[in-house]
């Protein structure tokens, strides 16, 4: 069992308009479908129909906190910049959060340099699927000039987005588009979730390109289950500790709503993992706390503890 935990890859379940996108009907009777056998895999009850306020929210996760031996939380998005920036701010020895504004609009570089400066934000969230130019534009230079002058993290969402009938197709769905900003930028430690969802073979070059690429194992990868070989948690851990080693993989649930709450089944699966193909104890205090300490600069973190 792992206490003092750090979830790199949380997202606060706030109060906020849902983001509506045109889908066919037999495709949202398909989504309900695969939900609600990944609900029953997992034993995850179903999400509120009515959301509770942002302070329940906040207090819950709290407790979450207490309740699974977490030390810290990285909340990747919670409502907009300046609703999570509050929330962080409540709670700096608890909570860091990340700036989230779409990266490929005017002002991108100054709406960061205001969520850090002014905010109190810690670093940014985007995803490749919702691009509308390349990653190494030269209007997007500033941005990650800013970041890598200050070693901020950046974590970016590329494969498949929206889970069961969500974005499959798309001109930077591969993490190879990041390649040139990615060496380019060597100061600024990249993260890339779910194990690239679906380019894993992709992510891995990229790691092998440059020592600033991490990987983080968070959320259910059901997308393994549609690759056209086998492949378990256990492989994708197995190939990432073999090529990129312990300092560059990092522990996220991809938790958010609530009764849910902290996914802990994730990380009980993801600890058994590393375990099974005989990780050893610093090996994973690295990967289930370190490795995100120093990657958001915390202020003397705990030793995680493995048991």
């Amino acid at each position: 069992m792992i206490k003092n935990v750090i979830d790199f890859h949380v997202h606060f379940p706030a109060k906020q308009e849902p983001r509506r996108r045109q889908v066919p009907p037999a495709i949202i009777e398909y989504q309900k479908e695969l939900r609600a056998k990944w609900r029953e895999q997992f034993k995850f009850g179903d999400p509120e129909a009515e959301h509770p306020g942002d302070d329940v929210q906040e207090q819950r996760w709290l407790r979450e906190m207490e309740d699974n031996d977490l030390q810290h939380v990285n909340f990747l998005t919670g409502g907009g910049n300046e609703k999570l920036a509050a929330l962080v701010k409540r709670h700096p020895d608890k909570f860091t959060g990340f700036a989230h504004h779409d990266l490929s609009q005017d002002g991108a570089a100054e709406k960061l340099q205001y969520a850090i400066e002014e905010l109190g934000l810690h670093g940014y969230k985007w995803f490749g699927p919702l691009m509308t130019k390349s990653f190494d534009a030269p209007e997007l230079k500033p941005f990650w000039t800013y970041l890598a002058d200050r070693k901020l993290p950046c974590l970016i969402h590329f494969g498949v987005l929206g889970g069961p009938g969500g974005i499959v197709d798309h001109p930077y769905i591969n993490p190879l588009t990041m390649a040139r900003v990615v060496q380019e930028y060597v100061d600024i430690p990249f993260v890339f979730p779910h194990f690239g969802a679906g380019y894993w073979q992709e992510l891995l070059h990229l790691a092998w390109s440059s020592p600033n690429v991490h990987v983080d194992g968070s959320g259910s990868n059901d997308w393994i289950r549609w690759m056209p070989y086998h492949l378990t948690l256990q492989d994708l851990f197995k190939k990432a500790y073999e090529t990129i080693g312990p300092k560059r993989i990092v522990f996220g649930s991809d938790s958010s709503d609530f009764p849910r709450g902290f996914a802990k089944r994730y990380l009980d699966l993801q600890e058994a993992a590393c375990h099974n193909i005989g990780v050893p104890k610093e090996d994973m205090q690295l990967i289930f706390g370190g490795n995100a300490a120093r990657i958001l600069k915390l202020k003397h973190p705990k030793s995680v503890i493995v048991e």
